[in-house]
């Protein structure tokens, strides 16, 4: 049997995508793990399903699984990708389209030119600076810019929640990071006892970031949306940057833009589609 997929990005965090509406993935963990690597099968970053929604009055549910096949709770740059899917490739013409997340219900409005989605602001929800939000701990206290030894080394990490976990550490120089050493050990940290996701922070200044970022279970990614999130309202939290104020952040595969506000974290970023396919299930 075969499944069709849309490969997608976003900034290059990149996804194939099913429509579960139209098809059954009965193991999408080891979908994921076998499609996943590069060089040696499709290659991307995880897969995402496109599901009918619990509720009749939103328009899908997503569910993400990272290379590794673990599942993921949100993905910023995936959610806008699924806008754009349900706009294009299911008709739902919409200009907000509201998804199901295992972070939570996103809210997700789309940029149309020439019938074309070429880009989505997401309602992120809010940071949650609650070391229990990472940790699973009941009535921990907040991680703020605190040195945490990692390795044989020690950084300052900020820790919050966009609806997964984060690890936000700030640095002078993140290209001459050694992130396929160091990205594993935060990852892995016994602090986080789900395991955490990681960025690597350069401040160009207070509207300007420079990011690296190690996600839970792929590795180095070219961009990740609830990475940047963080990573903006962790700035915020520490006086780097202003909240109401658009902050502009560089990832290895482009440009996302995020405000943080009193209503909330908003992302900005592109949507393209690459290719359509298939493949054995």
């Amino acid at each position: 049997m075969k499944l069709s997929f849309v490969k997608m990005q976003g900034a290059g965090n990149d996804y194939l995508f099913f429509d579960g509406f139209t098809q059954e993935i009965k193991d999408p963990a080891s979908l994921s793990v076998r499609l996943s690597p590069r060089g040696l099968s499709v290659g991307s970053d995880g897969i995402i399903l496109v599901l009918p929604a619990e509720s009749g009055d939103h328009d899908a549910k997503m569910r993400i699984f990272n290379a590794d096949g673990s599942e993921a709770e949100m993905c910023g740059n995936g959610v806008r990708c699924v806008a754009k899917f349900l706009y294009e490739e299911r008709g739902v013409k919409k200009d907000v389209l509201k998804i199901e997340t295992l972070g939570g219900l996103k809210t997700v409005g789309v940029s149309v030119e020439d019938g074309r989605v070429t880009s989505a602001r997401v309602a992120m929800g809010e940071a949650d600076f609650a070391l229990s939000a990472v940790t699973k701990t009941p009535d921990a206290p907040e991680l703020i810019d605190r040195p945490v030894r990692v390795g044989e080394s020690t950084m300052r990490l900020t820790a919050l929640s966009v609806g997964n976990p984060h690890a936000v550490s700030f640095w002078e120089d993140i290209e001459n990071l050694d992130l396929p050493r160091i990205g594993p050990a935060v990852e892995n940290h016994p602090l986080f006892s789900e395991r955490i996701n990681a960025e690597f922070v350069r401040v160009i200044s207070p509207t300007s970031l420079d990011i690296r970022i190690w996600e839970r279970g792929s590795g180095e990614t070219l961009a990740c949306g609830t990475g940047v999130s963080a990573s903006v309202a962790a700035a915020v939290r520490l006086g780097i940057c202003k909240k109401n104020t658009r902050v502009n952040v560089r990832v290895r595969g482009g440009l996302l833009a995020v405000e943080v506000t009193d209503d909330g974290i908003f992302l900005t970023g592109p949507c393209v589609t690459v290719y359509h396919g298939s493949v054995e299930a």
